[in-house]
């Protein structure tokens, strides 16, 4: 029905669905890493508001300079990131807890230091982080790709990869294979948090303003691309290009309904069926 549309196979709209799959896609490679261990990061949309929203500040408002504004910004991602790591590895508290505690901390920081409202932020050489071009290539699109290589060579080349997939696996086993378990979930929280924090200084600087609101409901789309894209809540099962081929049905998706004018509150409807199909094809495969 979607690529009915004339609209839809034109090199405009596509390079407007990877613009918008690649935020999604991001989220989505960072929650790969936190799914593989058995986790979950349900703070990534807070995380990615709050960058945003401190490095647009620290330049409208601090009259910081561009790259150390961004560079605190994504400090700051990954100091957050790292307190969840800490808390999941050092305690028995569940992620899902711990990252939901997180996500209403951090977004409630993002309001306090806004008063709630967006930052406007007017300056070029920030600007250009989001809108700029690779001749008809956002910049936006690069990101994705080139994060993408390196987060997969990562997994596929590394020994902090087999471990990551060690530990969502079996984690007692992976505990006597002599694998730092506490380590590897620690790692995997704070990696989440430096790219979440990376999106959110896109996102901003492309929406020339910080908004305390951005963000909400992504930590669900990174999830449903995940599992999309085949990977398994409970760890140890799952591939980073699974992950980003979800974001891409996602983004489709949306696009698909937006083009044929399906109200907003229906495109709900249809995104929550379409995921628990996913899953429930995924669990007639397990069983098979």
């Amino acid at each position: 029905m979607t690529i009915m549309s004339p609209v839809f196979l034109t090199p405009g709209n596509l390079i407007n669905i990877m613009r918008q799959v690649s935020t999604n896609g991001m989220l989505a490679m960072a929650m790969t890493f936190v799914i593989l261990t058995g986790g979950i990061d349900l703070s990534v949309g807070s995380v990615m508001a709050f960058t945003g929203t401190l490095a647009a500040g620290l330049i409208a408002i601090s009259g910081l300079a561009v790259p150390l504004a961004v560079g605190i910004a994504l400090i700051a991602g990954i100091l957050i990131g790292s307190v969840n790591g800490l808390i999941i590895a050092s305690t028995g508290i569940a992620p899902f807890i711990a990252t939901l505690g997180m996500m209403n901390i951090v977004r409630g920081f993002a309001y306090i230091y806004t008063g709630g409202l967006p930052v406007r932020v007017d300056l070029e050489s920030y600007n250009r982080i989001g809108l700029a071009y690779m001749g008809p290539i956002p910049f936006q699109i690069i990101y994705l790709v080139i994060l993408f290589v390196l987060l997969d060579l990562i997994l596929k080349r590394t020994t902090f990869g087999r471990h990551v997939y060690a530990v969502g696996d079996s984690t007692d086993a992976a505990y006597f294979a002599g694998i730092k378990v506490r380590r590897i979930r620690f790692s995997v929280y704070a990696l989440s948090g430096f790219i979440t924090a990376f999106t959110g200084v896109i996102l901003s600087a492309r929406l020339y303003s910080g908004q305390p609101s951005a963000g909400q409901g992504f930590e669900l789309d990174a999830v449903a691309a995940c599992v999309l894209g085949g990977m398994s809540m409970t760890g140890g099962t799952g591939r980073l290009m699974g992950a980003l081929l979800g974001a891409m049905v996602i983004g489709v998706l949306n696009n698909g309904l937006n083009l044929l004018n399906i109200n907003s509150f229906w495109q709900l409807v249809v995104k929550g069926f379409v995921i628990l199909i996913a899953v429930y094809l995924d669990d007639l495969k397990k069983r098979t």
